[in-house]
């Protein structure tokens, strides 16, 4: 009876202690849900800047961003959309003498860092500093860096200028050892999404694509650090043809930096320039933390509003999250904006490689008929390509950044032949009875019959057909011509402006002041959707995306190999409108 008492002591003492955590947690919840900081700036403020995470294309949800408990710190996340905003916020605050460009790996793809280095151009009118400094350069980080009125690194540092390079890992030699058969059905010469489940190298006509849009890419690379930094372009291929820059006083003797410093003279530097004495403390506040600031501009109360869907991520059916693009979810916006009476105008922003036809089919639709209504245009961020393009094809005008990537028009699908794996790896045989001739269509424990892949050709074929028509309608070309330039060919943004894939070079800026243009109006309120969900709607997925958090964090950049292992599942389930890989310029 003793030992009964002790348990049920043990029980209760434990369920209050669990109750009250849970009830301080709740608590801390509510209040860093409700409660707003407000961060004065200073006079004479230094806005610091340092990019180290994957920049989403708006600022997350996240109340919890600045709770400290128990030892864990909430994670400040800020959107590209509240990076741009606080740059040209920056750039008439009185408070803020300059910026002060720190370290960062530039995770995010091409065209956001384009839209943030333009940014920083626009800043430098106001005749303010940006001082640049890192330990580290890599070639991403300094095309952003180079538009510093100073540029320095550490004097032991490490400065990456070799050129461009893309890489494709090939897992048929993995599928060969396990006796899985990918069984491939697509259509596009250069749909190479299905390559690395099939051959172990590069085909021709993928090489031919790659080189192209690489080239273009370093190109646009080349040319806008020859203009930042005054240095012939041509010296500059040669530079990095020949791995000039080895050592950090190469790149002074090159001009590619304008010193060697190490932090504590950089932030002397930036005390003199904004009249600080040598002794006191560096005004600075972090970007994070200026969105935050007063007297933040709002533009509230406009009859005439413009809507702003962010459409970011893998494309998929059901509602999707922040991270994927979700048809329902997607969709939903669409239709709320278009029935707006108020929403005079959309901009759907697009950052995504594609992914299944179907939804990508349904978000097609949705942009047609909100075509209709109102006028409808398209900005994209790093990528709009297969899906992403499909999605986009159908507004009135199309705007992308020079390395947007774009294009492969094209569909696929893959069928895995699990028969040597079942019966000669693990000893499984399989037997059974079915209604029907094809009522097993698919079955991944024998191979596809030659009827069978007729069957699944014609469904892809009538996918690309539908797929070629609908940019042929949204572009006004012929189905012909979209299909000479499809095929699944990837594109820069550069490129496929003159291909006609593309109107106009410009960021999301450029897209909503021509969105008021062809509504007519001159004052507008923007709206954000869909709508972000809240802590409390976010709560059941907190522990998947503390996972992804952490194995983030652990993995860094071999975070996207884990990515492309986890596709493999998804990308041999259904048909896929998607990009044949993760392009990665280091």
């Amino acid at each position: 009876m003793k030992q009964f008492f002790k348990f049920v002591f043990a029980t209760m003492v434990g369920i209050i202690l669990t109750t009250i955590i849970l009830v301080v947690i709740v608590v801390a919840i509510i209040v860093a849900a409700s409660g707003e900081k407000h961060v004065e700036i200073e006079p004479d403020s230094v806005l610091h800047i340092s990019f180290n995470n994957t920049i989403p294309e708006r600022t997350p949800n996240n109340p919890l961003a600045n709770l400290s408990f128990l030892g864990i710190e909430g994670e400040k996340v800020i959107g590209l959309n509240d990076i741009l905003a606080n740059i040209r916020r920056a750039k008439t605050d009185k408070n803020i003498r300059g910026i002060f460009l720190d370290e960062s790996y530039m995770l995010s793809g091409q065209a956001t860092t384009e839209e943030i280095r333009n940014a920083l151009i626009d800043f430098k009118q106001s005749g303010k500093f940006i001082i640049a400094y890192s330990e580290v350069y890599t070639q991403g980080f300094y095309y952003l860096a180079s538009v510093a009125d100073k540029i320095y690194i550490n004097p032991k540092g490490i400065f990456e200028f070799r050129g461009f390079s893309s890489q494709v890992t090939f897992l048929k030699g993995t599928l060969d050892k396990l006796g899985i058969q990918a069984q491939v059905i697509r259509v596009g010469t250069y749909k190479s999404a299905v390559e690395p489940f099939i051959l172990t190298k590069m085909s021709d006509a993928n090489r031919a694509q790659v080189t192209s849009y690489v080239g273009s890419l370093y190109d646009h690379f080349l040319t806008g650090v020859s203009e930042s930094r005054k240095v012939d372009k041509g010296a500059l291929f040669n530079i990095a043809n020949n791995l000039s820059i080895q050592f950090p006083e190469d790149a002074e003797k090159y001009k590619l930096v304008d010193g060697l410093k190490y932090r504590d003279e950089v932030l002397d530097e930036l005390k003199n320039r904004t009249g600080i004495t040598e002794k006191s403390n560096l005004h600075s506040v972090e970007l994070a933390d200026y969105t935050d600031g007063s007297d933040k501009p709002e533009k509230k109360g406009n009859k005439n509003h413009i809507a702003i869907i962010y459409a970011s991520g893998d494309i998929a059916g059901g509602d999707g999250d922040e991270n994927t693009i979700g048809s329902d979810r997607i969709s939903a916006a669409l239709r709320k904006a278009r029935l707006d009476d108020n929403v005079k105008a959309v901009v759907l922003r697009v950052n995504s490689p594609g992914g299944s036809s179907i939804a990508s089919d349904v978000i097609w639709r949705e942009v047609m008929l909100t075509k209709k209504t109102k006028p409808m245009i398209v900005s994209m961020g790093d990528y709009a390509a297969s899906g992403g393009y499909y999605i986009s094809c159908a507004a009135d005008s199309i705007f992308a950044e020079p390395n947007t990537i774009t294009g492969s028009i094209g569909i696929f699908a893959i069928i895995p032949n699990m028969q040597k794996l079942f019966n000669d790896k693990l000893g499984l045989t399989f037997d059974g009875v079915k209604t029907g001739k094809y009522a097993d269509l698919g079955d991944v424990s024998r191979p596809l019959s030659a009827e069978e892949k007729a069957i699944l050709q014609n469904s892809v074929n009538r996918g690309y057909d539908e797929f070629t028509k609908a940019v042929a309608d949204g572009r006004h070309k012929t189905q012909a011509y979209i299909n000479s330039i499809g095929q699944g060919r990837v594109w820069t943004g550069e490129q496929a402006i003159k291909i006609g894939l593309v109107d106009r070079l410009g960021n999301i800026r450029d897209a909503i002041r021509s969105a008021a243009r062809m509504a007519h109006i001159k004052t507008y309120q923007l709206d954000a959707y869909p709508e972000q969900k809240s802590i409390f709607a976010r709560f059941g997925g907190m522990n998947d995306e503390m996972k992804m958090h952490y194995l983030k964090s652990e993995l860094g950049e071999n975070y996207r190999y884990y990515e492309q292992i986890k596709d493999v599942t998804q990308i041999m389930r259904t048909p896929q409108a998607r990009m044949p890989y993760d392009i990665v310029i280091r």
